[in-house]
């Protein structure tokens, strides 16, 4: 057992030591050396849990997407009404991403851009595995009668209107402060709630 917490915790430090690193150097500069020094371990230990410093990025990037897809999970099997669930999920799906990652000056993309195809190909998973959340508790309103039939379609375009507001292609400084964010998505989210009551 006590292996077991090791082993997690050094796999989670390399991940959180990433975070920094990616913050301050960027995904082309930073290097397994640096990563090392961070976590305080030596570099073969690195390669003990990732086998490239690509595989390192990608994970980092997953875990931040596996703690919101936790997020939306536990909104979608909370009490609050269908429509109160759907604007809590497309707020936090919002946030929770600019807040992952407001301390990067460069934006998401061209903190990743040699690895592009690769976080492209992820980045569909990401959206069709929230689309699917965010279906469920649509498809929970529709039989309450609360939202119009088509749950999995109005899944798909709510993923796609609030992507505008993800710091993928702009960085978070070009998004604007948090609290201008938080007003765009909270407007967005009751535009497009208003789009999907059942009239």
């Amino acid at each position: 057992m006590r292996d077991f917490v090791k082993t997690k915790n050094t796999h989670d430090a390399i991940l959180d030591a990433t975070d920094k690193l990616l913050a301050r150097y960027g995904y082309k500069k930073m290097t397994i050396d640096d990563l090392a020094r961070e976590v305080g371990i030596g570099k073969g230990t690195i390669y003990l849990y990732f086998s490239s410093k690509e595989e390192i990025a990608l994970t980092h990037v997953d875990r931040i997407i596996e703690h919101l897809k936790s997020r939306l999970w536990e909104i979608a099997n909370s009490r609050y009404s269908p429509s109160n669930k759907i604007y809590q999920m497309l707020t936090d799906r919002v946030m929770y991403r600019f807040d992952s990652v407001q301390h990067y000056s460069l934006s998401i993309n061209e903190l990743f851009a040699q690895l592009r195809p690769k976080l492209l190909e992820r980045r569909q998973r990401y959206f069709g595995e929230e689309a699917s959340i965010l279906a469920g508790v649509l498809a929970e309103g529709s039989a309450a009668a609360e939202f119009a039939d088509n749950a999995e379609n109005y899944a798909e375009m709510l993923v796609i209107a609030t992507n505008s507001l993800l710091p993928y292609s702009l960085s978070t400084y070009e998004l604007g402060s948090r609290e201008e964010i938080y007003k765009k998505v909270t407007d967005l989210a009751d535009l497009l709630l208003t789009g999907i009551r059942k009239r």
